[in-house]
């Protein structure tokens, strides 16, 4: 069996990770991995790679800087000439990014089966692009593996046990990863506070809207009068604060580059909690028994906020000051097995041998 699996961005390096490792130790199955370029800082990918033991990919497409339409298209071109060269059985995607969709597309469009990771999440906020990414992969996929029950809830009441799709809970790869890896985790090269908040802003939801980001900007100042702050920045968000002239609290909010996925380990083991507009994010403060506050409207991570182990507090700067205080009061059941055993990637890796 061939599987061309298709990769482009941080999340995707990680849960990627997971699969491939189980993949080399199945004799027949040889992967394919297509890196779209979308996340080229070196940071951001080339370390992912050489950390996690990942194998090179076979392609590097390297697109990226684009808008969405000419990102997706461009991938979807380039992803197609894979295809027709390798002929794989399966096309493996991931999550919800721009280099799932074209994966997608060009998968069904060549009549090659679609299996999606991480299936059947929901924000029902269509103005994410994200949102749109995931329904129309879900939709022409022919396997979904879902990573939680109310992911496969999510897809029945979309009519989707109508389709000729096969849907699997098969748990998270992420928690897998958080597992294998979480012995590899190190300090960073920068000084850490003794107690810290650990926090990412990254989504365009909030760097594309500067009243929004600058709402966050100064809870996070006042926050920082409390507790210190340690923030990875994305390099697009670096910009977007710079070219905007917004300021932190420098003695108390520590500002950094993105770092490795080992170090993000490290902080998540040591810091207080984690306030954050990733999806990923919110689940690894999970796996490492942190509260987290998440600065978007919205969550796919529903069980995390009925557990009360996250609070959405969106952008507003009184909401979030509200969230941290509540967040500190909560007694929240670290222990509940939502996201699986961390065996997700041999249940995927058997059912597509199957």
């Amino acid at each position: 069996m061939k599987i061309v699996t298709i990769i482009g961005a941080r999340p995707q390096f990680i849960k990627a990770a997971t699969v491939s490792r189980v993949i080399r130790d199945t004799k027949n199955i040889e992967e394919i991995i297509v890196h779209t370029g979308q996340h080229f800082d070196i940071n951001m990918s080339d370390i992912f790679f050489n950390e996690m033991e990942i194998p090179k990919p076979n392609y590097n497409l390297n697109i990226n800087g684009l808008g969405h339409g000419a990102m997706t298209g461009q991938m979807l071109e380039k992803i197609e000439e894979v295809l027709k060269s390798e002929t794989p059985d399966y096309v493996l995607v991931y999550g919800d990014t721009n280099s799932t969709l074209a994966g997608a597309l060009a998968a069904k469009k060549m009549h090659i089966k679609l299996a999606h990771v991480e299936a059947g999440l929901r924000s029902f906020n269509m103005k994410m692009p994200e949102e749109i990414n995931r329904i129309l992969s879900d939709r022409i996929s022919d396997i979904l593996f879902c990573p939680t029950e109310q992911a496969i809830k999510n897809l029945t009441e979309e009519g989707f046990k109508n389709f000729n799709i096969e849907i699997i809970n098969s748990g998270d790869v992420m928690l897998d990863a958080a597992l294998f890896y979480n012995q590899k985790a190190k300090p960073p090269s920068f000084k850490l506070p003794s107690q810290f908040i650990l926090t990412t802003i990254h989504r365009a939801e909030n760097t594309d809207n500067i009243e929004k980001l600058k709402s966050i900007v100064f809870a996070l100042n006042n926050l920082s009068e409390d507790c210190n702050i340690v923030l990875p920045l994305h390099p697009r968000t670096q910009k977007i604060i710079s070219e905007n002239n917004l300021s932190f609290n420098k003695n108390r909010i520590l500002l950094t580059a993105p770092v490795g996925y080992f170090e993000i380990l490290y902080l998540l083991q040591n810091c207080k909690l984690v306030m954050t507009d990733s999806g990923g994010m919110q689940k690894e403060a999970y796996f490492f028994k942190k509260p987290c506050i998440t600065l978007r409207d919205e969550t796919e991570w529903v069980e995390l906020v009925n557990l009360g182990a996250n609070i959405i507090a969106g952008s507003n700067h009184e909401n979030i000051l509200n969230s941290y205080k509540m967040i500190l009061k909560q007694n929240i059941n670290f222990e509940a097995k939502i996201y699986g055993c961390g065996n997700a990637a041999e249940q995927i890796v058997d059912s597509l041998i199957k």
